[in-house]
């Protein structure tokens, strides 16, 4: 029996155009790299903008082949013949939360066009992941990663860059390495070794 793994989509399989969107409203050309904040639009957008920002954004589609993380797709196949992988990301737009379908709609083609050999009935989509248990768990985010998974794995992104790898280490966190354009690596490197995945089939 495959072994279950729980999969984020944003900062972990790609970064959405997020980004892309504040630069064309801002007129700037930012790089992800700029940033230490998970917020972004917080830092890149004044106050007095926010609202504008809300409404220009509200049903754009942000999901596109160009912001697929390196070698997400390759791992993801290899991964998905030896684990059962299932998506648990968010589809709530925080800007305006009536407008969701959309954020849905999009990130659910995305999903099916770029990586078919995941199965959209194994698609979560939810704010609420900590009710969903897994053999293994990939995340960007440190708070979103369940104590109750016995193998959590920090994918690298430029807001976690700060994080000690003394504090994982007390948390029991694997680090899928520190930067994440080499961060699919890191997770075939973890994930697909002969000996790992014997240790995780036991």
């Amino acid at each position: 029996m495959k072994k279950t793994l729980l999969l984020d989509v944003d900062e972990v399989i790609c970064f959405s155009g997020f980004l892309e969107a504040i630069n064309e409203f801002m007129g700037t050309s930012y790089v992800i790299d700029d940033f230490t904040d998970y917020y972004i639009d917080e830092v890149a957008i004044p106050k007095e903008k926010m609202e504008e920002f809300n409404k220009f954004i509200s049903e754009k589609n942000l999901y596109h082949k160009d912001q697929i993380l390196p070698n997400a797709i390759e791992v993801l196949k290899e991964l998905s013949e030896v684990y059962d992988i299932y998506i648990c990301s968010s589809c709530l737009n925080f800007f305006n939360p009536k407008k969701s379908g959309y954020f849905f709609k999009y990130k659910f083609d995305f999903l099916v066009e770029y990586f078919p050999f995941l199965k959209p009935e194994n698609f979560i989509f939810t704010n609420a992941k900590h009710i969903f248990k897994a053999d293994i768990q990939i995340d960007d985010r440190l708070s979103n990663l369940d104590n109750d998974i016995e193998t959590r794995i920090l994918f690298p992104s430029y807001h976690n860059k700060n994080i000690t790898d003394e504090e994982l280490n007390a948390l029991g966190v694997i680090r899928a390495g520190y930067d994440w354009r080499d961060g699919w690596n890191e997770i075939r490197n973890i994930l697909l070794k002969k000996e790992i995945i014997k240790k995780l089939q036991s």
